[in-house]
């Protein structure tokens, strides 16, 4: 993913142009997590204000991993396939950014990061300036956050800087249910036409 953010490695882009520089040149910034869920959505969303409102970067993060986790991956070690889930990765972020902000210029400066790592420590690479804000979003149901680690509260365990969760809003829980019914509908439709919708057209 292009982008003058902090890097997987660690090396630094160009700080952008936020209004308020560090002594280095470095732009405020207020860093998303992003995982593709409506959660985090809802983060990019607060993320934009956010950042509007600071006159700071906006830099949304998407971590990822091998399949199998580094565990798995360094007794089985594949690199095509490990360049296939970083492009896939990439792609991810590409499209919650085009759903978060529908191809439009957001109006801020878009520092987008991919980084392998676990959520909850690739995001804390990232956002690591005590003047920095995180922004996550709540993903998944009660059983989605007892199997999973819940990143929200690993960030906000050992962030050294100011974590803001966001609720999804129920525009779009009611927006992602509805979508939801007429993939199941689409999927039990006969072949042919409804007789009902026959009808509807004469």
């Amino acid at each position: 993913m292009h982008g003058n953010g902090r890097h997987a490695d660690g090396r630094r882009g160009d700080g952008g142009r936020g209004s308020e520089r560090h002594a280095d040149g470095a732009a405020p910034r207020v860093v998303v997590g992003v995982g593709g869920s409506l959660g985090s959505l809802a983060a990019l969303h607060r993320g934009l204000a956010e950042a509007r409102g600071r006159g700071a970067d906006l830099v949304p993060v998407l971590a990822w991993e091998p399949p199998g986790g580094e565990h798995g991956y360094r007794r089985s070690p594949c690199p095509p396939l490990l360049a296939a889930v970083r492009e896939a990765a990439e792609q991810r972020l590409r499209d919650a950014l085009d759903a978060a902000f529908g191809g439009a210029d957001p109006g801020v400066p878009l520092r987008p990061v991919v980084i392998r790592g676990e959520a909850g420590p690739a995001l804390l690479h990232v956002a690591d300036r005590p003047d920095d804000l995180l922004v996550l979003g709540r993903s998944g149901g009660p059983l989605h956050r007892r199997l999973r680690r819940s990143v929200p509260g690993y960030c906000s365990r050992r962030a050294g800087c100011p974590v803001l969760t966001v609720p999804v809003p129920e525009l779009l829980h009611d927006l992602h249910r509805l979508e939801s019914a007429r993939r199941r509908a689409r999927r039990h439709l006969p072949a042919g036409p409804l007789p009902g919708l026959l009808a509807a057209e004469r």
